[in-house]
């Protein structure tokens, strides 16, 4: 990609989905909500209020959204429509080699540049590797400030997040519509993606 400018105004791909979010269309049904929560409770982690996948905030958010820049967008875009939460990193940073697996007892990371930290205990984790250990940078819930993209970005890798019982074609179309964004919005020059399952089956 060349970048990744600032975004000043809502690119028509994603216009399109908010507008149908504040004229009451329910692109996402209670269902999928429910699956998606399902599979974020694991041990001690209660996915509720603060703590509610990323998906749902962008869903309540749809009257103030959040622009950023066009990965960014095109990851909150199709999170939005598809109702999956998801992370996207600067390739530079986190590396193209991620790990999932659930947080650990005492780990937590800072998601915003105030300084605030989300505790990592029982939450499905994306980790990059670090001097030979598995770090946490993401989640469903909110990402690390240390991998996030920025205007010289020009390489990023992003994980979707999905309930094992969920249709795999809803996935791959979700996964392909991401790709497509990244080469159409972003001008991304190669891309491509891969489905697997998580820990214990999870996603």
């Amino acid at each position: 990609m060349p970048g990744c400018p600032a975004t000043k105004k809502a690119p028509a791909f994603l216009q399109d989905l908010l507008d149908r979010v504040q004229a009451g269309d329910q692109v996402v049904s209670a269902e999928r909500k429910a699956a998606v929560r399902n599979m974020l409770r694991h041990g001690s982690y209660k996915p509720a209020g603060r703590s509610k996948p990323a998906s749902e905030y962008l869903l309540a958010a749809a009257d103030g959204f959040p622009l950023v820049n066009g990965p960014v967008d095109v990851n909150n875009a199709v999170s939005l429509q598809w109702g999956y939460p998801a992370s996207i990193f600067d390739a530079a940073l986190s590396g193209w080699g991620l790990l999932l697996r659930r947080g650990m007892p005492g780990e937590r990371y800072v998601f915003n540049p105030s300084g605030q930290a989300i505790e990592l205990e029982d939450l499905l984790c994306i980790c990059r590797e670090v001097d030979g250990a598995w770090v946490p940078c993401g989640n469903p819930v909110k990402d690390c400030v240390t991998t996030e993209t920025s205007p010289a970005t020009t390489q990023v890798v992003a994980v979707i997040f999905a309930p094992v019982e969920e249709p795999p074609g809803d996935l791959r179309d979700a996964a392909g519509r991401f790709a497509s964004l990244l080469a159409s919005h972003c001008g991304a020059t190669q891309t491509g993606f891969e489905l697997s399952s998580g820990p214990g089956g999870s996603g």
